[in-house]
């Protein structure tokens, strides 16, 4: 059956084009558009009413505006230049205006005929060009113009009001030569195929697709976008959910071998020995996880907790579960630091329980094994062999667990940390070394709210570990105005001090290394000044540790630590560090993800403004990790009333990540959350925003469940089938296989 063979036509093919051929190269080198169905998905970004111009006190320096106004007047002057010595220069000057505001247009050289003929006074038109100032005056110079010719039968009333849809643009293409391929291409709309189901589509009146798809290009009033709007949004959210769906479903119907602990056996003798009891939610999420492990298909979970919840303690109860039933459990951790400093942790928690097959190892106990890329091949052997044979129960490693040589002796739970690292290839290769696909655990300490987990991680179930453990201690949080108020940065290295002399430690984190190759071709520009004191190169650790070490820190035992280190230099420092010879580590962000120093109480986050909400708060949790209060100072140059500072102000407010985290997806807009590697996020969502549309996302996620578990392969409704496979297409199998 040949659905939608005229949305699937190529505007650009060798024997008739649908656009004409230099249209259809600019759409798909610059716009990724191939196709008619392609070119009708490209919505309107925003409308102009003919009647008026966006605000020139809007309008954006540097970047690509269309503007709708009229031609108060235009002058043509003569002048004389080195191209033109006899005063033979002409330049046009135009003057448009919205009524409320004017904006200067110029035009040279030859370029200033055809304007000068048709720009005349009182003319309206649409103009699109980069905004520049010349003599403290907005100006566009040279724009593309389209001018506007009303009917003479319409009122001047109904030719302002009229909506033009302003299409996301190029330089190389304006809006209205988008908007005009698509008038072109806008009959074929009429054949659009409906991937929503009729009884869903009724149930919630939402306009049919064709109609929405001619109401978004061509509306009449606002109800027609507003109408077009909602529609589009539940075509996004649905194909998307259904997608998910299935995938549940599938992984539903995988065998895998339930995984109980045995009643006396390493969990029981675990929890015996812990020193505190686990919290509530600690012990409900284990819960959740322990009856997902007794089914005999495999557990898919999401495990989202603040930085210091208890996360691994609860990955660890699973994983001793697994090894009591006979299975195996493998740990998967993004770097080496971390995956050393897990198998620390670990073998510490466990005790003699992690002395498996050693004298004085306790009767139920296990081995515990690191596998890294930079352990020597002696090491490396050992450890293989003892995975082979089953001897040890729980291993813990980078992506070097996953290589061919890897064999488990029955592989029974994976435990990804910070998933938002690996690819889907690593987690499905490190799957397929179980005899049946392994329960798979996937824990992640940012923070992500509600729909974001249902739109990314939407084939994994959710559990929230929302307190933290008795004897976590506050943390507080100050930004520091290091240009408006110098000498709060001379009190902040003062606090650090204070915290040094009462016995504990500090961290202090820039963005970047300092020891970077400068790049020539970049250093080639000339700058104003103004550039040079907003994009001064941010702060490197190794020029801070410099001068602290040197000023404000003097005496005090300061270390740097970064990732292009040798991994061996690396693991000593931190090993400094952890054991109290460091006074103050200055690091880039390695230190972001799990390292545990629980002495360290203050950090100081030097060019704060550089880094993300969620990132801040990420790092923010490496203090206050044990008795004593934590705190951390946020130090900017950014100035009062900007963005920047209000971020900061707001990370400083609250210690709740899932509040920042929605900070955060509202600032950087859906694409940047949805995805460093998850590039189909871009591409799919151009209606839906994943904040603002939470109701739609969760009705949709509704209906697509009850959709899939009534006809998994959804023969019944082959439309459906055919916009999830365009949704499909490589990149964005791999954004949903992210989840």
């Amino acid at each position: 059956m040949d659905l939608v063979p005229a949305l699937e036509e190529p505007l650009r093919q060798p024997l008739k084009s649908v656009l004409g051929p230099a249209t259809a190269k600019v759409m798909a080198e610059h716009l990724g558009l191939l196709t008619v169905g392609d070119l009708l998905h490209h919505y309107p970004r925003r409308y102009e009413e003919r009647g008026q111009l966006t605000h020139l006190a809007d309008l954006p320096m540097d970047e690509h505006v269309t503007v709708v106004a009229q031609v108060a007047d235009a002058r043509l002057h003569t002048f004389a230049s080195a191209k033109a010595p006899r005063g033979k220069g002409q330049r046009l000057e135009v003057t448009i205006t919205d009524g409320s505001g004017r904006l200067q247009l110029v035009f040279f050289g030859a370029g200033v005929h055809k304007p000068h003929k048709e720009l005349l006074p009182g003319t309206r038109a649409m103009f699109a060009g980069k905004v520049s100032v010349f003599n403290r005056r907005l100006q566009l110079a040279h724009p593309a113009y389209e001018l506007l010719r009303g009917d003479p039968e319409e009122s001047v009333e109904t030719w302002a009001g009229a909506l033009i849809p302003i299409y996301p643009a190029t330089a190389k293409l304006e809006s209205w030569k988008i908007g005009k391929a698509i008038q072109t291409v806008l009959p074929t709309a009429q054949e659009a195929v409906d991937p929503l189901p009729d009884t869903l589509r009724e149930g919630r009146g939402l306009v049919p697709l064709p109609e929405a798809l001619l109401k978004i290009h061509r509306p009449h009033t606002k109800a027609d976008i507003e109408d077009a709007r909602s529609r589009l949004k539940w075509d996004e959210a649905f194909v998307l959910q259904v997608a998910l769906a299935r995938r549940r479903h599938a992984d539903a119907q995988l065998p895998a071998v339930p995984r109980k602990p045995a009643p006396e056996g390493l969990l029981t003798a675990f929890d015996a020995r812990l020193p505190f009891t686990l919290t509530d939610g600690q012990q409900r999420v284990s819960r959740e996880i322990f009856d997902d492990l007794a089914t005999d298909h495999p557990m898919h979970r999401l495990l989202q907790g603040e930085v210091g919840s208890g996360k691994t303690m609860v990955a660890l109860r699973a994983m001793l579960a697994v090894v009591d039933a006979g299975g195996q459990a493998a740990m998967l951790a993004p770097t080496e630091v971390l995956a050393q400093q897990h198998h620390r942790s670990v073998v510490e928690m466990m005790g003699e329980l992690a002395e498996g097959g050693m004298l004085g190892g306790a009767e139920q106990a296990t081995k515990v094994v690191l596998l890294t890329g930079s352990m020597g091949a002696a090491a490396r052997r050992h450890a293989l062999l003892d995975l082979t044979t089953g001897e040890a129960g729980i291993v813990i490693g980078t992506h070097a667990l996953i290589e061919d040589k890897v064999q488990f002796h029955d592989l029974g739970l994976v435990v990804v940390d910070e998933q938002h690292r690996f690819g889907v290839e690593q987690r499905d290769a490190l799957r397929g070394k179980g005899k049946q696909p392994p329960h798979l655990l996937v824990m992640t300490a940012t923070p992500i709210p509600r729909t974001v987990a249902m739109t990314v991680f939407g084939d994994l179930e959710t559990s929230v570990l929302d307190q933290l453990p008795a004897g976590r201690s506050p943390i507080a949080s100050h930004v520091v105005p290091a240009a408006d108020k110098p000498h709060f940065l001379s009190r902040a290295w003062e606090r650090v001090r204070e915290e040094v002399e009462n016995g504990h430690q500090a961290y202090v984190v820039c963005p970047r290394i300092g020891d970077e190759e400068d790049d020539p071709k970049k250093s080639g520009k000339k700058k104003s000044p103004e550039d040079e004191a907003e994009k001064r190169p941010p702060l490197a650790v190794l020029d801070v540790a410099d001068q602290l070490t040197k000023g404000p820190l003097q005496g005090l035992r300061v270390e740097a630590l970064h990732g292009r280190m040798h991994p061996d230099d690396k693991d000593a420092v931190m090993r400094r560090f952890a054991a109290g010879e460091t006074h103050v580590l200055v690091a880039t962000t390695v230190i972001e993800v799990g390292v545990n120093v629980p002495n360290a109480t203050a950090m100081v986050i030097m060019d704060a403004d550089r880094f993300g909400v969620s990132q801040l708060h990420q790092l923010r949790g490496r203090v206050g990790r044990g008795s004593a209060p934590g705190l951390c100072l946020l130090v900017t140059e950014m100035p009062e009333a900007s963005p920047a500072r209000q971020r900061l102000g707001a990370v400083a407010s609250t210690l709740d990540g899932f509040e920042l985290s929605r900070i955060d997806l509202e600032q950087r807009r859906e694409g940047d959350v949805l995805g460093q590697a998850q590039s189909g996020a871009r591409t799919s969502l151009k209606v839906l925003a994943v904040i603002e549309d939470e109701e739609i996302i969760a009705e949709a996620r509704e209906e697509a469940t009850a959709v899939v578990a009534n006809d998994p392969e959804l023969t019944r409704l082959p439309a459906l089938r055919t916009a999830l496979d365009a949704l499909l297409d490589e990149e964005r199998e791999q954004y949903l296989e992210k989840g």
